[in-house]
């Protein structure tokens, strides 16, 4: 007999808690009234900056793109940037896409055409999560222009 693969189930409670917390450190590294920052940060040996920055702002939702790259050109690790959306009445940030790319659906059967694993969504907030962990734990603010005295 053969048995037949369980399909993902999203845990809301786990996806619940990375947003409000993305949410909370998004907001902590974001200085006031300022349209972007960017962090000089280490991880494993290696320098990156980490750019956040407003894309659009309404009433109870904003649009962050959040991008890092390596400060030396790497073989392993590509610039990428994250599509992040702030949920101001619900406190919570979530990864929506990345640049260039279609949003991302809630869960995927598996396989599929675009090799999406099943939790997609919930690996990328988690990777958000580590990026903004970083920001905090190693990194050094570079200021904008605007700051600079």
């Amino acid at each position: 007999m053969k048995q037949s693969k369980r399909k993902y189930v999203p845990d809301l409670v786990k996806q619940s808690v990375i947003c409000e917390t993305n949410y909370a450190r998004l907001l902590k590294l974001l200085p006031e009234d300022q349209e972007w920052c960017e962090y000089r940060i280490s991880w494993h040996q290696h320098q990156f900056k980490v750019r956040i920055q407003r894309d659009e702002e309404f009433a109870f939702t904003s649009t962050y793109l959040v991008s890092y790259r390596p400060d030396t050109e790497s073989q392993w690790v590509n610039p990428q940037t994250l599509v992040v959306r702030l949920y101001h009445d619900a406190r919570m940030a979530e990864v929506v896409s990345m640049l260039g790319r279609r949003q991302l659906a809630g869960r995927y059967a598996y396989p599929n055409p675009d090799m999406h694993q099943p939790d997609e969504k919930f690996q990328l907030n988690l990777y958000l999560s580590e990026w903004l962990t970083q920001c905090f734990s190693t990194g050094e603010v570079v200021l904008p222009q605007s700051l600079v005295c």
